[in-house]
């Protein structure tokens, strides 16, 4: 590995921290009622192509920032991304996205000292989270557009005056560039839709918001396009700061959740999802081997 490989993989977690800080303030500007915050059970995989159209025009036009033809393998970038990987490792069938899927989302201890697995400690195979017409999250049998998805769920208990912190790490494998980024244009739009979403019983997301930043938008010099969303988490017990980010590099998209607990500051929140974008992003590159 080259000393620039090193550096740059040494700064990303500061430069996806510092532009979702910047999103967040974005966010804050507008009134969500929460100071930080973003995540997810794992990165909806619905589709409506009004939703993309509004979305994209919305972020920027973010498909056009960095996405190949839809009718393509997704293989291929356009110069306007910070990634080119390797056609030949670019998952094409069920079976390598799953196996890229495993590489890349995070395990337990990849999110640091103490934590450890919830219960179930991944999504069933051959389902995909999505948020239903009545604001519900739940997982349905892949669509056509999803090669592969998997989610891995971690906790970090509750120490003495501090609770407990629920991650999620998610992974989809789309069949084209296309797809991811009309994911990311209707993970943009759904607050809109659904300021109040429901994650389990007993669980839920309030006032709810989104911001996007495509490549070279901002301070985003590492990913094609990313969606921020804040809120609350809410359950019996109180409410407190939420984080999801959706980042897209390529066909694969990576969703990063937080769910914050007492004791903890909205700085050190998006700390923990800012360093799992970040190496998640990593794995991705080494995994797909291009150049970047």
């Amino acid at each position: 590995m080259d000393s620039n490989c090193v550096g740059r993989r040494a700064d990303r977690p500061w430069r996806v921290g510092a532009a979702v800080a910047g999103a967040a303030l974005v966010l804050g500007g507008c009134g969500s009622g929460a100071d930080d915050g973003a995540a997810e059970p794992s990165p909806p995989a619905s589709s409506a192509a009004s939703a993309s159209s509004r979305s994209a025009a919305a972020s920027g036009a973010a498909s056009a920032v960095a996405s190949p033809s839809s009718s393509g393998t997704g293989g291929g970038t356009t110069a306007l991304t910070p990634f080119e990987a390797d056609p030949a490792r670019v998952p094409r069938t069920g079976p390598q996205a799953e196996a890229l899927a495993e590489t890349v989302a995070l395990e337990p201890q990849a999110w640091g000292a103490g934590f450890r697995s919830q219960r179930p400690a991944a999504s069933a195979p051959g389902t995909v989270a999505v948020l239903d017409e009545r604001c519900r999250w739940e997982r349905r049998a892949l669509p056509g557009s999803v090669l592969a998805s998997l989610s891995r769920y971690s906790r970090l208990p509750g120490t003495a005056g501090k609770g407990e912190i629920r991650v999620t790490a998610a992974v989809t494998v789309h069949a084209t560039a296309r797809d991811a980024d009309e994911q990311l244009a209707v993970t943009l739009e759904e607050p809109l839709r659904c300021r109040e979403q429901e994650v389990r019983a007993g669980e839920r997301i309030s006032g709810l918001m989104s911001t996007a930043t495509p490549y070279g938008q901002g301070k985003n010099t590492y990913a094609d396009d990313q969606v921020v969303e804040i809120g609350s988490y809410v359950t019996g017990g109180g409410e407190q700061s939420y984080f999801w980010y959706v980042t897209r590099l390529g066909t694969v998209t990576l969703a990063v959740s937080v769910k914050g607990a007492a004791g903890y500051s909205n700085a050190e929140l998006n700390q923990y999802a800012s360093n799992a974008t970040a190496t998640m992003l990593d794995r991705v590159e080494f995994a797909l081997g291009g150049k970047s």
